[in-house]
């Protein structure tokens, strides 16, 4: 008799299960028939078996219609394992992908209408489905969350913003006001200037009268003991046996003496009305409120810093034209016309000449337009002066080069 053959708990048997379960190459692969070959023989048997010959003749009438299919199958569930596992991060589009393709059941990428990965991490981004970035480290992919209940809560915190402003401008114009109905009653505090005493003439002699002081001291008397606060008084015996039971009850805590708020400045300095404590109150809480950690504003002149995107565009001046995700913009060059999606790390402000337009894209005045008064090169800093609005006038000094930026003006 016989040996008889290897059931169904042999060892190759097993073996077989086991590699059945995980990932195979992807050549052997048929995604028309969702059929997975184990070996090239296997993969050429198939090729030429009657079901996939069916197959081949049903793509043949309408190929761009299965290769759309797939591709849009590939992309949602791409996206969909992108929003639900790393939600708005940013992360490494390979990451995502081999956890992607971990799924037996997936669509293959070699059945869509994008060869490689990098491609359809590009198509992304022009699609505008993600926010895609390129660094040493290869593309990284950012999702877009257009849910209407997020755009609902972003809309809801921009009004927010915006009645902030509305408040901050209201109580700007009643200052400004008050400032214009006590100057016209003449009741604004005059600063009082300090001159350095200077003899007119060397020959001069300086003569002090000292009669005045004289008369005075004629007219004083000295006071009585009685009446003198400072003579020394004995205590009687009445006040003795009073001091006596006082040492056994407590103390009193003393009073802290309080420094007195008129009392006059130092030499030098200029004493603040209170008009001008509320006016630099609210510059700080403007200040506060206002400033963040992103500045990119429609519509200015930025420069590109690195050299990542080529020597092409290093040092080149651009437009932004659409500020994405509060970090990002679409800018286009002034020289070439390219239009590329860059970080806000990667830019730079533009300062303009004397006297042109500037955007303030940071701080107290964030988002007025303002006409640069003055640059001071040793301290990285210059003066504007606020160009519309109810502010319009204002003089801003020591305004950092990063909280301005040129206003482009075709020409």
């Amino acid at each position: 008799m016989g040996k008889e053959k290897g059931g169904f708990l042999t060892p190759k048997a097993i073996a077989n299960r086991i590699k059945a379960k995980g990932l195979q190459k992807l050549r052997w692969y048929c995604q028309m028939c969702q059929k997975q070959c184990r070996d090239e023989n296997g993969f050429k048997c198939h090729m030429m078996s009657e079901s996939h010959q069916r197959q081949l003749l049903l793509f043949a009438e309408n190929p761009d219609k299965y290769i759309d299919d797939f591709s849009k199958e590939f992309m949602d569930g791409y996206l969909e394992l992108l929003k639900r596992r790393f939600g708005t991060k940013r992360v490494n589009c390979n990451i995502v992908y081999q956890e992607y393709i971990a799924y037996r059941e997936h669509i293959h990428m070699n059945s869509t209408q994008w060869e490689t990965l990098t491609e359809f991490i590009k198509w992304l981004g022009r699609e505008g489905k993600c926010v895609v970035d390129y660094t040493e480290k290869g593309w990284f992919v950012q999702y877009i969350d257009r849910d209407p209940e997020t755009i609902k809560k972003q809309e809801q915190t921009k009004a927010k913003e915006k009645m902030d402003m509305d408040d901050e401008e209201r109580t700007a114009s009643l200052i400004q006001k008050q400032i214009k109905r006590a100057a016209e009653q003449g009741t604004v505090a005059k600063d009082v200037e300090y001159t350095e005493l200077k003899r007119e003439s060397e020959e001069e002699k300086v003569s002090l009268n000292f009669s005045g002081l004289v008369s005075k001291k004629k007219d004083e008397q000295p006071l009585k003991s009685s009446e003198n606060p400072l003579a020394v008084k004995k205590p009687t015996e009445a006040e003795k046996t009073k001091k006596k039971a006082s040492r056994w009850e407590k103390e009193e805590p003393k009073k802290e003496v309080k420094k007195d708020p008129f009392k006059p400045p130092k030499p030098g300095e200029k004493r603040k009305s209170a008009l001008d404590e509320i006016m630099e109150f609210e510059e700080k809480k403007k200040e506060k409120t206002n400033r963040k950690d992103y500045w990119l504003t429609e519509g200015i002149v930025v420069k590109i810093v690195t050299k990542k995107l080529g020597e092409k565009f290093y040092k080149k001046k651009a437009v932004v034209k659409e500020v994405q995700d509060l970090y990002r913009a679409v800018i286009k060059t002034i020289d070439s016309g390219d239009k590329i999606r860059v970080d806000q790390n990667h830019l730079e402000t533009v300062i303009p000449a004397q006297g042109k337009l500037v955007k303030i894209v940071n701080g107290a005045y964030r988002g007025y337009d303002a006409v640069l008064e003055s640059i001071e090169e040793k301290k990285f800093c210059c003066t504007v002066s606020i160009h519309s609005g109810p502010l319009r006038g204002r003089v801003i000094d020591n305004v950092q080069y990063e909280d301005i930026s040129k206003i482009y003006q075709p020409t």
